[in-house]
């Protein structure tokens, strides 16, 4: 085995476009970039689109815009199909040598091909120190003489990636558990073809809640970065959720930016059995995330989702709709569901077209009554500025409230104002919408009464 360890660190992500970017691979591309950064070396991004019946240009862009969106910047850039010459070269290279030979036989799903190129297996054992596994061995016996090109214009994955690394001088790779099995086929070749060997580091599965292996075929596009970026997640929670799975920094830490996991990842400490893919935690990751933005940050994200509401409302209501939500994905359903129809203008019209029955508390039949409290609210609040404070219009309506009862008379308020039976409290509503605009709903609400 070459030694590496004094090399300037090159490290390379090597996806298929043949699907949308995978969250695993996700992970695989950010401890490359992080190992390759923390170590002041480079970060090598390999389009492999050898297979032209599954490649395609839509997945390939998928994998570029994904990354660039997470601020994982590759230092170099080629694609697989590009190296075809390359990789002929050094077919020929090992045929001529006596490593390798053309074997005539019927392969492929119809038996339709005639020969294959085998490389010629020297039957030994091949053992390799990984950083996260430790030592592991194989006998390559069993492997027999394996196919390394179908023919000698098309390489299979196990030889283009062999040259490929040499050429680029990767120094180590890092990728999933699932290609352990295909190192000892790897070393061979690097062997046969005086390729130094790099240093590898095979990481956990991505396991979903059931451990079951995060797969699209059982899990479909939750599998996807696409899949989160349409949901609204911010792609610093994505980093941070992404960098800890399967990794920790050893104490309570939980937010980390990709800064911080450029200065405290360590490649050694990634644990050995699967990770597990919690949406949840994913979900209150973002939401503290969602805290770190300024005002006018959310006030943009949240205007270009809700575009027919004055913005003037959506910027007063913020902390309300920033509760009751974890992604700025979940708007979209919320409005959908209605649940912010009281910030629209038209509401008395529209959305305040509710039965007036609906203004009665619990029990209660007494339309007087009801619209008596009704009444005194409206005299009280246009004694209190035009856009309270939730605090101030409480400590205006509260002693009545807790005098006529606090049901009898909050819940026609909350009515009136938001059309709702589940919505911010009254308070709120009223330093959302402001004392103007609250009096004519409670004023559309009291004639609603009588009709």
């Amino acid at each position: 085995m070459t030694d590496t360890t004094n090399s300037k660190v090159v490290t390379r992500f090597a996806p298929s476009p043949t699907g949308f970017l995978h969250i695993g691979s996700v992970r695989t591309a950010l401890f490359s970039y992080l190992y390759a950064k923390q170590n002041d070396g480079k970060f090598v991004l390999r389009i492999e689109d050898t297979d032209k019946a599954r490649s395609t240009p839509e997945y390939e862009k998928d994998i570029m815009d994904g990354l660039e969106w997470l601020g994982l910047n590759h230092d170099e850039f080629f694609r697989q199909s590009e190296r075809a010459d390359i990789h002929k070269k050094y077919l020929q290279k090992i045929i001529d040598s006596g490593a390798a030979y053309i074997s005539k036989e019927k392969v492929g799903k119809e038996g339709d091909r005639e020969e294959v190129i085998r490389f010629k297996n020297p039957n030994k054992k091949v053992a390799f120190d990984d950083l996260i596994r430790g030592h592991v061995e194989f006998d390559t016996t069993e492997l027999g003489d394996f196919v390394i090109a179908k023919s000698i214009d098309e390489p299979i994955f196990h030889f283009a990636v062999v040259v490929d690394d040499f050429e680029a001088g990767i120094t180590h790779v890092i990728r999933g558990e699932d290609h352990i099995s295909n190192t000892p086929r790897q070393i061979l070749i690097q062997e046969t073809i005086g390729a130094p060997r790099p240093i590898y580091a095979h990481l956990p599965l991505i396991l979903a809640e059931d451990r079951s292996k995060l797969s699209k075929r059982k899990h479909g596009e939750a599998v996807s970065l696409k899949f989160y970026r349409e949901q609204g997640y911010l792609k610093e929670s994505l980093i941070n959720f992404i960098g800890m799975l399967g990794w920790n920094p050893g104490n309570d830490e939980e937010l980390l930016s990709l800064d911080d996991f450029v200065k405290k990842f360590t490649i050694e400490k990634v644990q050995k059995g699967g990770a597990i893919f919690n949406v949840e935690k994913l979900k209150w990751l973002n939401r503290e995330y969602i805290k770190k933005l300024s005002a006018n940050e959310i006030l943009e994200i949240v205007y270009q989702k809700m575009p027919d509401y004055p913005r003037e409302l959506l910027e007063r209501a913020l902390p309300s709709i920033i509760d009751h939500i974890s992604v700025f994905g979940d708007i979209d359903l919320l409005v959908k569901n209605g649940e912010f129809d009281y910030l629209t203008t038209d509401f008395i019209s529209k959305a305040g077209n509710f039965a007036k029955e609906k203004l009665m508390w619990k029990g209660e039949s007494d339309k007087a009554l009801t619209a008596g409290h009704l009444q005194f609210i409206l005299k009280t609040i246009k004694n209190i500025p035009e856009f309270p404070t939730p605090e101030q219009t409480k400590a205006a309506l509260w002693e009545y409230a807790s005098e006529k009862g606090r049901g009898q008379v909050l819940w026609p308020l909350r009515f009136a104002l938001s059309g709702k039976d589940k919505s911010p409290d009254p308070f709120v509503l009223i330093s959302i919408l402001g004392t103007t605009i609250a009096s004519e709903r409670i004023d559309a609400a009291i004639k609603k009464l009588f009709l």
